[in-house]
């Protein structure tokens, strides 16, 4: 298990931009996107693993991931 496991993964599309759009909350938004939810998806998962590499290298604190559970409850606060 690396230290990227641990974080949210999403993939949805989007119908104002015609493609998926992968993001980590926690780290980042609109990490990547293109026309295939499974090729954002592998990339999205690279681009989470160099994101806590350049925290790593630039020695700052890592944000904690969330659970499913907090994720939902923070997405419901949003809504």
């Amino acid at each position: 298990m690396s230290k990227g496991d641990r974080y949210t993964r999403l993939v949805e599309w989007s119908e104002e931009d015609g493609c998926f759009i992968g993001s980590c909350p926690e780290l980042f938004y609109g990490g990547c996107h293109g026309p295939d939810a499974k090729s954002v998806f592998a990339e999205l998962c690279d681009i989470i693993e160099e994101t806590i590499q350049l925290y790593e290298q630039d020695g700052k604190p890592l944000p904690a991931p969330m659970s499913g559970r907090e994720f939902v409850n923070a997405m419901q606060r949003i809504a």
